[in-house]
């Protein structure tokens, strides 16, 4: 709960920690893991992520149900700070003192199984594929290994949203909004030319989520290289740069006084902004005003996923327990009253009837929740989980560049995959 949604997919472990932490290759750790057969007794231990203390009595309520069901069972619970919880967690994998339950989005538990270090739930557990939504299971399965390393646990994915007081304002309909990137530039234009080049539709630069939407394939199947210096996503970046060239973005989009969309949304700077399926709830809070004039729509191509999820390593020594902790933490029931605390989403198929998702109470903020809901069915983890932050401040820079004009989107596309490249392989 302690990381920025937007940013989940983009802040990969970099695996060269493990070796500082003294971690091997799988070969280390290729002992077999314990049978998941057996009585659901003993000690067990969960460790979540900067829940404590905002989240104590629903996590609590969760664990003593837990062990009401199970009277055998006793659980312990920690809980680490939402700071440095990676390094943490590296800490305790090279001491192999890993709870049997531990918090892991994707990217964290990435270096964990490249080490051979997390059970393979559905092998453990072969209903995962069947009661969980396929983008949750497909995040936690990794190019170049068989099976999945976690139970999704809470979603979040991104919705667009409008504001239809400057959209009316300049020309715009807000019952004809764009569906794609084309779409977005060609109402930008009417936008500047009507206010003047004073409102934009237009605020961010694409990053490698958007090049996965458009098609290209950002990495190679094995998960060793990267792959998207195509012209396919040169292309991208021309558009970007025209669009740019025409005034159509805020100069500062390419400066490091860029603020974010979001903030720009809720400065009424610019008429578009991504953000989360509850960003509509909070606005009403933090920007009363600007709230009403604020209508959703689906994300452009394929919604991002945003994944929390909970592993299991192969150091436990009461596999049953663990895995059944970790489905009655993840059971749709739970993930459903977690989420009436809390703006995330629940990860099982079960909870598609659930009425508190996919139903709308016919307000602007109602329609988002629905949207998003609707939308994690075929949302996707689109940007690899070995993107480290080193690389995206890498890319980030070079589309920069290219947008500008100061380089060719062709070779900032290389430049970027090069470097990419050697701090993977490094």
């Amino acid at each position: 709960m302690g990381r920025n949604w937007v940013g989940l997919a983009a802040a990969a472990v970099a695996l060269s920690t493990l070796a500082a932490c003294g971690l091997g290759g799988p070969e280390t750790s290729s002992a077999p893991a314990a049978s998941a057969s057996g009585e659901v007794k003993g000690k067990v231990s969960l460790q979540t992520w900067a829940l404590k203390p905002k989240f104590t009595d629903y996590v609590q309520g969760v664990i003593d149900s837990f062990e009401k069901k199970y009277p055998g069972v006793e659980v312990q619970w920690l809980d680490q700070p939402g700071d440095g919880y990676s390094e943490k967690v590296l800490t305790q994998a090279s001491g192999g003192s890993l709870p049997d339950v531990t918090n892991l989005p994707p990217d964290f538990a990435l270096p964990l199984v490249k080490n051979g270090l997390l059970v393979d739930v559905a092998a453990a557990d072969p209903k995962v594929a069947e009661d969980y939504v396929p983008g949750g299971v497909e995040g936690y399965r990794y190019a170049g290994f068989d099976g999945v390393y976690g139970y999704p646990w809470y979603l979040n994915t991104d919705v667009n949203y409008w504001n239809t007081e400057l959209l009316t304002k300049n020309g715009l309909d807000p019952e004809a909004l764009p569906t794609d990137l084309d779409g977005l530039i060609a109402q930008a234009k009417v936008m500047k030319e009507r206010s003047g080049g004073k409102a934009y539709l237009m605020s961010r630069k694409p990053t490698l989520i958007d090049l996965t939407n458009a098609g290209v394939q950002v990495m190679a199947p094995d998960g060793k290289s990267f792959t998207f210096n195509t012209p396919e996503a040169a292309a991208i970046l021309d558009k970007y740069r025209d669009a740019f060239k025409q005034g159509l973005m805020p100069r500062d989009v390419l400066t490091t006084k860029y603020a974010g969309n979001t903030a720009l949304f809720n400065s009424r700077t610019v008429a578009w902004t991504t953000a989360g399926g509850n960003y509509i709830t909070s606005l009403a809070t933090d920007n009363p005003s600007l709230a009403p004039k604020v209508v959703p729509s689906p994300a452009f191509g394929t919604p991002p996923l945003y994944v929390q999820g909970l592993s299991i390593p192969k150091s436990t020594k009461n596999l049953p327990a663990a895995i059944a902790l970790a489905r009655w933490v993840t059971n749709a029931e739970n993930q459903a009253a977690f989420a009436h605390l809390v703006n995330i989403f629940p990860s099982t198929k079960a909870s598609a009837s659930d009425p508190f998702f996919s139903q709308s109470d016919g307000t602007h903020s109602g329609d988002a929740k629905v949207i998003a809901f609707t939308s994690l069915a075929k949302a996707k983890i689109l940007q690899p989980v070995q993107v480290t932050q080193a690389m995206s401040d890498f890319v980030d820079q070079q589309f920069a560049l290219a947008i500008s004009g100061d380089e060719s989107s062709q070779k900032a596309l290389d430049d970027a995959v090069a470097k990419c490249d050697q701090l993977l392989n490094g």
